[in-house]
């Protein structure tokens, strides 16, 4: 299966709100704590229309929108960028269209921020492994205090 990825629209806010609130219940964090109450959910394409964010999808031949990733300034930490909302659905997985869409997040990050960080659950572990495969480490320091509080894996990455 091919896939496209670009930058989200107005009309892709629904079916990105719709594909990360299916994983959270999928795993559990369908809960405070989680990009579950974040309030820019459904409405990504104005949220990450700024120089230094971006908010891509990858969408499938058959136009599905199946995953989608951001790239945002971590608040509190110069020089220093999250990887935001990444989230495939499971048919997505193992596709290559997660390898796409971290590729193409992190080399926007790599041209505007010096590291990029990033917070998820421990129970999440093929999602470990793959921030892993692109060279993230695994850090127990907080870089700063964020909203998702139940998140309790971080991982750092040099751009």
């Amino acid at each position: 299966m091919g896939y496209i990825v670009r930058e989200i629209t107005p009309e892709d806010d629904r079916a990105v709100e719709n594909i990360i609130r299916s994983c959270l219940v999928e795993f559990g964090a369908d809960h405070a704590g989680t990009a579950w109450t974040d309030p820019d959910l459904g409405c990504f394409s104005k949220v990450y229309a700024r120089r230094d964010s971006r908010y891509w999808v990858a969408q499938e031949e058959s136009g599905e929108i199946v995953g989608g990733a951001g790239i945002g300034k971590l608040k509190g930490a110069d020089g220093v960028c999250e990887l935001q909302k990444m989230y495939c659905l499971p048919k997505a997985r193992g596709t290559g269209a997660a390898g796409l869409l971290m590729r193409t997040a992190l080399d926007f990050a790599a041209k505007h921020y010096r590291r990029c960080y990033l917070e998820t659950l421990e129970n999440m572990k093929a999602a470990q492994r793959f921030y892993e495969k692109y060279g993230f480490e695994r850090t127990f320091e907080k870089i700063v205090k964020t909203d998702h509080f139940a998140c309790d894996v971080r991982y750092i990455k040099e751009l």
